[in-house]
């Protein structure tokens, strides 16, 4: 049965946002390292200003910088302080291997291999930018990385943590534990649980906050739901069953106005168009067989859609809403998790099935490297990227 309860996205813009953020706790290596003022207050590329009319946001997360675009923060070179001087990297969890390979995007390279949990699948810079989170799935640990130094640290104990995010105004870490079927809200430096809400569906698995953020969206891979989660309630206020019998929600991305929410689907072969405040039944927008991963391009122009069971890229036009290209991988391939450089000009995907990875001019869709990795390559991240701070994920940054 769908339930639908209807969440103001966007409140009377009579006052401006805060230009100062709110102090926010950082996660170091342990879990540690409380002291630290939010990335974003200095950046080495400043944004603009917060604009009039600006969002009424959720109480203690960083204002909106442009109320039309919610990305503008993570435009090419935009580094925060907090990463300008990591090593660019990409971290690759190999969910068959217990391992991260690290590839330097220079080179197209693995320099390193770390030895993590059972089952990792995905590596999540946190919310504070300054510690990557890999989610050891059924080893039930996430195991620290120090992005300065590519170092791991002391493994955490979480239960089944599939995937990871951070509410916006960083004062929970949300562990989607898919097989549990619970949302575990937790302290983001200690990990211990704050709040567990317990849901109905089956597989949460990815996730994407309004612009507000008051709310965020979640799919349920193996039931063909979507909920919708009131964010500082910590609780499900919505549920709905997708159209189409055999449905399996993937990735879930919110548009750059704030104005429509996509959710790929693997099983419907393109992505679900959904207007999150009114949570009314989306409607099906095909992009290519196993549609699976979400990204969106430096200019906040285009979206890229990774089709992993027929070894495309569809790019995705935001200001025509429609498919306006596609590229092939030259021989083939399953792209699946990724994300895209700091200047926007590679998107780096998993072969999830094919034990490598993809490195794809943005420009022209050309095929630039092809990299052997370990077995199940999965949620890859890219490392630093633009922004302020992160809500998860491979790297979700306002």
């Amino acid at each position: 049965m769908s339930v639908s309860l209807h969440l103001t996205r966007r409140a009377a813009a009579a006052l401006l946002a805060p230009a100062v953020l709110v102090a926010l706790a950082g996660c170091g290596d342990d879990g540690g390292d409380r002291g630290a003022a939010p990335p974003g207050t200095e950046r080495a590329a400043q944004p603009p200003a917060p604009a009039a009319g600006a969002v009424d946001v959720l109480p203690g997360m960083p204002p909106v910088l442009d109320p039309k675009d919610l990305y503008s923060a993570d435009r090419p070179g935009a580094l925060s302080p907090v990463v300008k001087d990591f090593p660019s990297r990409v971290y690759v969890p190999n969910t068959g291997s217990r391992t991260v390979s690290v590839i330097d995007p220079e080179t197209y390279k693995v320099v390193e291999t770390i030895d993590v949990g059972d089952q990792p699948q995905h590596v999540v810079p946190s919310w504070d930018l300054k510690t990557l989170w890999v989610n050891n799935n059924r080893g039930h640990t996430l195991t620290p990385i120090d992005p300065g130094t590519g170092k791991a640290g002391k493994a955490v104990p979480v239960h089944d943590p599939y995937n990871l995010y951070f509410t916006p105004d960083g004062k929970h870490a949300v562990v989607m534990a898919s097989l549990d079927r619970q949302l575990v809200f937790r302290d983001p430096h200690t990990m211990k649980i704050k709040k567990t809400e317990p849901v109905s569906c089956y597989g949460v698995n990815h996730a994407d906050f309004s612009i507000d953020g008051r709310y965020f969206i979640v799919s349920c891979e193996f039931s063909g739901e979507l909920l919708k989660v009131d964010t500082l309630k910590m609780k499900v206020v919505a549920q709905r069953k997708l159209p189409l019998k055999g449905a399996m929600p993937q990735d879930v991305k919110i548009s750059p106005d704030g104005s429509t929410f996509y959710i790929a689907d693997m099983m419907a072969h393109g992505m679900w168009v959904l207007d999150g405040d009114s949570f009314a039944e989306p409607k099906l927008l095909p992009t290519g067989k196993g549609c699976h991963g979400l990204y969106v391009s430096r200019d906040s122009k285009e979206m890229y859609v990774s089709n992993r069971g027929e070894g495309t890229v569809s790019v995705f036009d935001f200001g025509r809403k429609k498919v306006a290209k596609k590229w092939r991988l030259p021989d083939g391939g399953s792209p699946d998790m990724g994300g895209v450089s700091a200047d926007g000009k590679v998107l780096w995907l998993s072969g999830r099935y094919d034990s490598e990875v993809y490195a794809i001019d943005t420009r022209t869709g050309a095929q630039l490297a092809r990299i052997k990795v370990g077995s199940g390559p999965h949620g890859l991240a890219v490392y630093p990227q633009p922004g302020r701070y992160s809500l998860g994920h491979t790297g979700v940054f306002r």
